[in-house]
Order: C-alpha cells, then structure tokens, then sequence
C-alpha cells in the first residue's frame, strides 16, 4: 500500500512539472513578437508616388535651376569691382584725351562701364542731358541683368499651386477608391494618400528655392545699381573739378 501510495504521488509531480512546462512554453510562443519586414524605398519611386503632378514640377525646377545658373554667372561678371575707373578716366578727361576714355569703358564692358561712356560721349554738354543719358544707359544694363527673373518669380508663385492641384487628384483618387470597395483600408487608400503628400511637398520645395534665389540674385542686382548710381555722382562732380 505505502509503494503504491509512493508511486501515485511521484506519477502526479511528474504530469503537474509537465504541465507547467508547456504553459510556459505557450506564454513565450504566445508572447513572442513578430517579426517585421523593412520595406526600403528610392527617392525616384518616392517622387513618382506624387503621380502626373509630378512632372510639370520637375519641369519648373529645371528650369528655375537654369535661370539661377545662367543669371547667376551674369550678375558675377558684373559685379566685379575696378576702384581705378574713375581716377583712371579722371586722368584722361582732364588731360583731353576723351578718345582713351571711351575705348577704356568700352574694352571693360561692364554696366558700370557702359554708363560711364555715355557719360564721357557727352561732355560738353549741359549736366542735365549728361546725367539723363547716364540715367538711361544705367536703366537699361540693369535691365539686361534682370532679364528672365520674372520667369523665376513666376515660378516661385505657381510651383505651390502646381503641389495643389496634385493634393486634390489625391483626395479624390482616396474617394474614387472608398466608394469602390465599401471599405476604409490603409492598402486601399495609401496611393492617394502618397500623391497628396509628395506632390505637396514637391510644389513646395520648388516653389521655396525659386524663391531664395529671385530675392538673392535681385539682392546683388540691387547692390550693383547702387554702385552705379555712386560711379554716376562721381564721375559728374569730377567734370566740375578744374583740371590740373
């Protein structure tokens, strides 16, 4: 009786130390997380989620990235300073060679320079009609210096509109979507969701360095015609000084 007793009560730790090892191994089972998969994606296919917006916004960056390089190299040349000019041109005025003078302002064709010489072309004259030719010759190279920059101010203004329009196309694709299935589903709705985000982001970004640039070329074009302006008061007080 006793080893059957024994044996009873061996029989039951046994199924009882089992049976606590297979509720722990279903805790862990259960409790373990699963595992996730890292979907990579380019900044091409991003770009692409944007959808048919996309493309005229890629357009507009090209081309404000022309306008910034081309205007760019433009401004650079002429802005280079040449503090001899007007001593130089003093020099030759008061020494009667007014010949020198202009040859000088034209081999260093610059804005500067090219208001200069229609200044010097006119000595002799009144003051008044000196200085309007002058006012006229600075007008039209800062002119030719702001040439296309409307174009970059444009596109600064439409490039956010552009990321709009795109915004809405995905609304309504999300819409289009809902309405077909029945259902709301981020699988269904996430294209939708892609093209209104990225194509607002696209418009944005276009439209923000179209505009950096406009306000910082038109910032050194600005700059430019203040020293010119500058270069014009001096050169007219020099043809009041006596000549040495």
């Amino acid at each position: 009786m006793l080893n059957f007793i024994l044996q009873t009560g061996a029989a039951a730790i046994t199924t009882a130390a089992d049976s606590m090892a297979n509720v722990t191994t279903g805790i862990q089972t259960a409790g373990a997380a699963p595992e996730l998969t890292e979907t990579k994606i380019s900044l091409i296919d991003l770009i692409m989620k944007g959808g048919p917006i996309m493309y005229p916004l890629g357009l507009l960056l090209v081309v404000s990235i022309y306008i910034v390089i081309e205007r760019l190299l433009i401004v650079s040349k002429a802005s280079k300073r040449n503090d001899t000019l007007i001593p130089s041109l003093k020099e030759m005025i008061h020494s009667g060679n007014i010949t020198g003078a202009i040859a000088m302002c034209k081999n260093m064709n610059s804005p500067e320079s090219a208001m200069l010489e229609q200044g010097i072309s006119r000595i002799g004259q009144p003051v008044l009609e000196i200085r309007t030719a002058m006012d006229k010759s600075g007008a039209n190279e800062i002119a030719k210096l702001e040439k296309n920059m409307s174009v970059l101010n444009i596109i600064g203004r439409i490039a956010p509109m552009f990321g709009f329009v795109g915004t809405i196309i995905g609304v309504i694709t999300i819409f289009r979507k809902i309405s077909q299935s029945g259902t709301v589903e981020i699988v269904q709705i996430s294209d939708g969701l892609y093209q209104k985000m990225v194509s607002s982001a696209g418009g944005l970004v276009v439209g923000v360095i179209a505009f950096i640039f406009y306000y910082w070329l038109n910032a050194r074009i600005d700059r430019l015609a203040h020293r010119m302006e500058d270069a014009q008061i001096r050169f007219l007080d020099m043809l009041n000084e006596p000549a040495k």
